[in-house]
């Protein structure tokens, strides 16, 4: 991630929830302008997702898809990405459509 960093904070999380998300059949998308150059990105995988190998493949094919397409997004803002359980047997185009869609709605694409 050339022009971001981890979000790893937890009142940057919650303070993220509070706003309004985008969400469909794969995920929920979360977005707040914050004040500097870059973008901070969480991703959320919870229990409900299965074993921690199956949330782990989760979090690695997330972030490679906002890895890839890193370019389109616009600097300035936290990104909070919250995986549901039909993401697991998605193929990787499908949840690529899925996310760049959720970041167009968000208003967060160049």
């Amino acid at each position: 991630m050339k022009f971001s960093c981890a979000l790893k904070l937890n009142h940057i999380f919650r303070r993220l929830y509070a706003t309004t998300g985008f969400a469909n059949g794969y995920l929920v998308l979360y977005a707040r302008p914050n004040r500097t150059a870059t973008n901070r990105v969480g991703i959320t995988a919870g229990k409900k997702l299965g074993h921690a190998v199956v949330r782990n493949r989760v979090r690695r094919r997330l972030r490679e898809i906002y890895r890839l397409n890193e370019e389109l997004f616009a600097p300035g803002w936290d990104i909070v990405v919250v995986a549901r359980s039909r993401c697991i047997d998605a193929n990787f185009s499908k949840l690529t459509r899925a996310y760049l869609s959720l970041a167009e709605k968000a208003g967060i694409l160049k």
